[in-house]
């Protein structure tokens, strides 16, 4: 299952200017705070690399597709639509300094000058293939996470480039994509100086947090539920899921890492007893589907039963950002930690 839900629209993220995280009062114990929070997510921050880089072409690259890695050559990047639910690879063409090269978007591209940008993107999650075709791309690069296949296809058989780079989830993956959308635009040598700006954001931000952080004792224990509606089934995830990173980023405890879960799968109302978190993580269309915090706890009753449900510890963040990857990591990471250890502050 993908995280981000394809069943209604990701709404886009806007740029928040936030007061830095050392001007912030942290909670002496988050664990015990009262109320729900939703987070707010600034930025982005990073900025695109300046000169530009030269694209050098044509360039052949690996197209990293469902049915199997696929050679395709690159004659022209000139006319460039990049596409994803979260928006993050449109974001790293923007992060590149190539953003000129850009003439379409999906809904939930978010750079400075991105809403000039006609959107070809249909209920968010689906490709409009003629309104792709009518802005004439040379070539357009997916991480598959916008479909359907068949649309895919077809502009690749009306003669247009197609390239698929992997999902950028985590800083990891987001390393890689950064270095195949690069390659793609045929500026593979700038992306090196790209991920070095990223790592260092990621971890100047995670020093900014530590000054949040509460004793050992009293650092909250986090469980990220994927909820829809009020069904009574939800998702826990945890190893490889991109949540287990920004939870170790915020210096929380990932309450699946504890118990060795890997992946999204459902869980079962006892074992979330068991696991008792002290917050629980949604998104927010997540927790919209469900009635809200009130909704969502008289569906679950499971949840009402943990030191999360009784605080009303539930946090929710846009869903078209917490898996976005890629140069949103670190604002992720900064409204994470304002929603965990500063909640009053939002």
């Amino acid at each position: 299952m993908r995280p981000a839900g394809a069943d209604e629209v990701p709404a886009r993220a806007e740029a928040v200017d936030l007061p830095p995280l050392s001007e912030l009062t942290p909670l002496e114990d988050p664990r015990v705070y009262e109320g729900e929070t939703t987070a707010v997510i600034g930025g982005p921050n990073i900025e695109p690399l300046d000169p530009a880089p030269e694209q050098q072409l044509p360039v052949t690259v690996v197209s990293k597709e469902q049915s199997g890695d696929r050679e395709v050559t690159v004659d022209d990047a000139s006319r460039v639509i990049a596409l994803s639910l979260s928006g993050s690879v449109a974001e790293v063409v923007y992060s590149l300094g190539l953003s000129e090269v850009l003439v379409g978007r999906d809904i939930s591209t978010n750079f400075p000058g991105a809403e000039e940008l006609p959107i070809v993107t249909r209920n968010g999650h689906s490709i409009d293939a003629e309104g792709v075709l009518a802005l004439n791309p040379s070539l357009v690069i997916t991480d598959g996470s916008i479909g359907p296949t068949d649309v895919v296809l077809q502009l690749a058989d009306a003669g247009v480039a197609v390239v698929t780079v992997d999902r950028a989830i985590d800083p990891e993956s987001s390393y890689v994509v950064m270095q195949q959308v690069a390659d793609a635009l045929g500026a593979g040598a700038a992306a090196p100086e790209l991920i070095d700006r990223l790592k260092q954001a990621i971890a100047d931000k995670e020093a900014e947090v530590q000054a949040l952080l509460p004793e050992e004792s009293k650092r909250p224990r986090i469980a990220f539920l994927y909820v829809r509606g009020t069904a009574g089934i939800f998702y826990l995830f945890g190893e490889g899921s991109g949540v287990d990173s920004l939870i170790r980023s915020i210096g929380a405890i990932d309450v699946a890492e504890e118990i060795g879960w890997v992946g999204e799968k459902p869980m079962t109302e006892e074992a979330l007893v068991g696991m008792n978190p002290d917050i629980i993580l949604v998104m927010t269309k997540g927790l919209e589907s469900a009635g809200g915090v009130d909704g969502l706890l008289a569906a679950q009753p499971s949840i009402a039963l943990t030191e999360a449900g009784m605080h009303r510890r539930i946090i929710d963040v846009d869903d078209s950002v917490l898996f976005a990857g890629g140069t949103r990591i670190p604002d992720v990471i900064d409204g994470l930690a304002r929603a965990v250890y500063a909640p009053d502050s939002l």
